[in-house]
């Protein structure tokens, strides 16, 4: 099995503790936690942050898993210590059920369950389930409603209503904010004896239910929490309807209410009636199904195979997974939104797990060993294009590589979850997991709480229902047939052509970037250029650090160039470039960097050029600026000619280029890579300097293996003293990744 536990329990025990704790994420890229209110804002998806140490919370079973029990007990006790629930804090009542609520049960599961096993948590009375019931009561004042659909948002301190709230004013929610409580909610008052929590969660189930569209038996995406109106009428089994599917089904799992699994089948008879269009999923109208409501689809629809595998319809499992893994190898990443002919749509990717929970579920139902190779596709993906320095980075754009300071904490409760249960062995799992149900988190809950006392259910109308689920043996008798349902679609996905930059621009109807406000009121008009990547390929970083860069309207064209322009940068004196530089003898063959200000960039690139600059980075005077929160820039002209201008030069936000000042201040030799997109690190090839290779120089100054070299990889992070060794063999079948020495979660 691949052995890929060890790079999380360094992020875990170290990068986590030493860079982050106890802020609720980590932000990789600048190796510090994201704190709500001393970051940009980055608007509803700071909903999830509650000041409450989510990470930490949302990673407690996975430790479990991993069969790291010392670990998790010290992290159950740094729970209980330091995090509070009562912060003065409006947080998203859905980010906050799946993820912390989910968190704090599915530890304490983990918890009872080694405390019986008799060798650990011997200490342990509840306490996480206290924290789980303190945290729902917090949750319950979002479900004061007429309809008992929760509002979106709550106080956690104040609850919803009154001006201490800052929330309660919202009229809208979407199905699955609405629809993905019950399990959650369920699981507490059995745990707890309080039916409370259950009564609420399927007060507002019952509601969506009726509300559905009689004719289709369809849900909108988002509906009116007072008077039940469909306010988006569009359905689909992504964003926004999504997990409200999987709890239906899963309800049904976990609590063994027959009324669940009705409700699922009629909805999923719905769904491939009108919906499922193999290999597609698309959009349709509630109340016009048959009518598409848009041509593309979004990431968040990965997750529908693994629901398929637990319905035991295999066969579409397995066609639209094929699809979704071709538009993974087609751009390294499944990106937040392609269309129908699988070209980029929404370029983002920040490391969603649900690509990787349906490719578990679906080796798990047929043990077709092509599951594996898709794992280590994800897999290696993630280590060659998402690693960096201080844990995972989500891509701001996989058409460039470009990375985003983001690691949501879904990324250790999930993704790395299933990758662990794809290739784990039965003698590698500390405990069985078909004794429990994955919430949509992947919290562990369970399924003896189907026996635990709860309020009785209305009668069934079981008349002409199927109870039962097909077994995957008798579907596919030949093991060959798995294959000849994937073979046509791999077809139909490689004979689709990459879409041209500025199409892609068009189709994320130009956020992703905008014209610079120029003072001279008769700036030339030029069409919109795609971003560019700054790749940071010196050591320590290999190529792992990219940094999304605005394009200048002038000089040289990084889409034309094959190998793009690479040098060591050196800050240009002046730092405006807006005189001759004093320091033209360093400048001489490297990469100038400029601050933004005091003249025309058409100017600073003349006067790099003259120095004998070979590019230059211009970055923003604006502290606090960022490329996650504004639209990329691009660099227009001075207004007149400037076919003189023969350089590169790329212009990065002040935060992104921050990261690649503190990297010159304490390498000191900074070696960047100036392109139209990342590339791969196996791509880059080394130069020689001073008679040296650039292995060589690394190895002399620190007498270790190179880092490229066909077996070893080690650094050093600050801080704690961390090695980490990675063995690439060219020819073997595994990837192995060992600990020399880690610090410890406590």
């Amino acid at each position: 099995m691949f052995n890929i536990y060890t790079p999380l329990l360094i992020l875990i025990g170290c990068v986590l503790q030493d860079h982050a704790y106890p802020a609720d994420e980590l932000m990789p890229l600048t190796c510090r936690g994201r704190v709500r209110g001393l970051e940009p804002s980055r608007g509803d998806v700071d909903d999830a942050l509650g000041m409450f140490s989510l990470t930490l919370i949302d990673t407690l079973d996975t430790l479990v898993l991993l069969n790291k029990t010392a670990e998790f007990e010290a992290a159950v006790r740094r729970v209980l210590k330091d995090v509070r629930l009562d912060n003065d804090v409006v947080v998203s009542v859905f980010e906050t059920n799946i993820r912390v609520l989910g968190g704090l049960l599915g530890g304490h599961s983990m918890a009872v369950m080694l405390k019986d096993a008799g060798h650990y948590m011997q200490w342990y009375q509840d306490e996480l389930l206290h924290m789980a019931k303190d945290l729902g009561l917090r949750l319950l004042p979002a479900f004061n409603t007429s309809s008992g659909l929760p509002y979106p948002r709550v106080n956690l301190k104040h609850g919803v209503r009154g001006p201490e709230s800052r929330t309660g004013t919202e009229t809208d929610t979407c199905t699955a904010c609405a629809g993905t409580i019950i399990l959650e909610f369920a699981a507490l008052s059995r745990f707890t004896g309080d039916p409370v929590f259950e009564v609420h969660a399927r007060r507002a189930l019952n509601f969506l239910w009726e509300k559905r569209q009689r004719n289709s038996n369809l849900v909108g995406t988002t509906i009116n929490i007072h008077s039940g109106e469909w306010v988006r009428r569009d359905s689909g089994v992504g964003a926004g309807i999504d997990s409200y599917y999987e709890y239906l089904l899963k309800a049904y799992i976990l609590l063994g209410d027959d009324l669940f699994l009705q409700r699922f089948n009629i909805h999923y008879a719905s769904i491939m009636k009108y919906i499922s269009q193999p290999p597609l999923l698309l959009d349709v109208h509630i109340h016009k199904p048959l009518l598409p409501a848009r041509t593309w689809m979004d990431s968040l629809l990965a997750f529908f195979p693994g629901l398929q595998v637990l319905k035991g319809d295999i066969r579409p499992a397995i066609e639209t997974h094929e699809m979704l893994y071709q538009v993974t190898k087609k751009h390294n990443f499944l990106p937040e939104a392609f269309t129908t002919d699988f070209r980029v749509h929404w370029a983002q990717h920040p490391l969603r797990p649900e690509f990787a929970e349906s490719t578990y579920f679906l080796y798990k139902a047929t043990k077709d060993p092509y599951y594996l190779e898709v794992g280590r596709t994800v897999l290696d993906n993630l280590n060659r294009f998402a690693r960096v320095p201080c844990g995972f980075a989500a891509m701001k754009d996989v058409r460039t590589g470009s990375h985003e300071d983001r690691m949501d904490s879904f990324f250790l409760a999930e993704m790395f979850k299933y990758l662990f249960l794809l290739f784990a062995e039965e003698e590698d799992l500390p405990f069985n997991v078909e004794d429990y149900i994955f919430t949509t988190e992947a919290h562990l809950l369970p399924l003896s709480l189907s026996t635990a006392p709860h309020a009785p259910s209305p009668p069934l109308d079981d008349s002409n229902f199927d109870w039962t689920c097909p077994n995957t043996r008798l579907l596919f008798p030949d093991p060959a047939f798995p294959r000849n349902l994937r073979d046509p679609i791999r077809s139909a996905v490689d004979k689709s052509c990459p879409r041209p930059a500025v199409s892609a621009v068009a189709a994320e109807d130009g956020m992703r970037f905008m014209q610079e406000m120029m003072e001279l009121s008769s700036q030339q008009q030029k069409e919109q250029l795609p971003p560019r990547a700054v790749q940071i390929i010196s050591h320590p970083f290999f190529g792992r650090v990219v940094l999304t860069a605005g394009p200048a309207q002038f000089g040289t064209d990084l889409s034309k160039s094959i190998t793009g322009v690479r040098g060591f940068v050196t800050v240009a004196e002046p730092y405006s470039g807006c005189a001759e530089l004093s320091n033209a003898a360093f400048v001489q063959g490297r990469i100038a960097l400029l601050q933004r200000g005091q003249c025309m960039f058409a100017e600073k690139a003349r006067h790099i050029m003259k120095a004998g600059a070979i590019g230059g980075i211009v970055i923003d005077d604006n502290e606090g600026s960022s490329s996650d929160t504004a639209p990329l820039f691009q660099m227009a002209g001075d207004g007149r000619n400037t076919d003189d201008v023969t350089l590169p030069l790329l212009f990065l936000f002040y935060k992104e280029g921050n990261i690649l000042l503190e990297a010159l201040k304490e390498y000191r030799e900074v070696e960047v890579l100036l392109s139209d997109k990342a590339r791969d690190r196996g791509e880059i090839h080394w130069t020689e300097q001073e008679g040296l290779t650039a292995p060589q120089m690394l190895q002399s100054s620190n007498n270790r293996q190179p880092p490229w070299s066909n077996c070893c990889k080690e650094t050093t992070t600050k801080g704690h003293q961390q090695e980490e060794q990675i063995c690439l063999g060219q020819e073997t079948q595994t990837m192995d990744i060992r600990l020399v020495e880690f610090c410890p979660l406590v």
